[in-house]
């Protein structure tokens, strides 16, 4: 399925969750936030929450520096 990554189209798995995008682009779930069609997914849902075609999601990483 087509979904909008960050502005950019990708392709991803029928049947994809947060989690296995995730796991698809190599980000550890612990230090990123996902917003799915401008709504906050919460850590928790991210292995129950399906992507759908045409889906548009944003991920932020979280660095730490100073």
């Amino acid at each position: 399925m087509r979904i909008v990554l960050n502005g950019d189209c990708m392709e991803t798995a029928d049947g994809a969750t947060v989690e296995t995008l995730l796991q698809q682009l190599g980000i550890s779930r612990e230090r990123v936030a996902v917003e799915l069609n401008a709504d906050i997914v919460p850590k928790a849902g991210y292995e129950k929450q399906l992507l759908s075609d045409d889906d548009k999601i944003e991920i932020v990483q979280f660095v730490g520096g100073g």
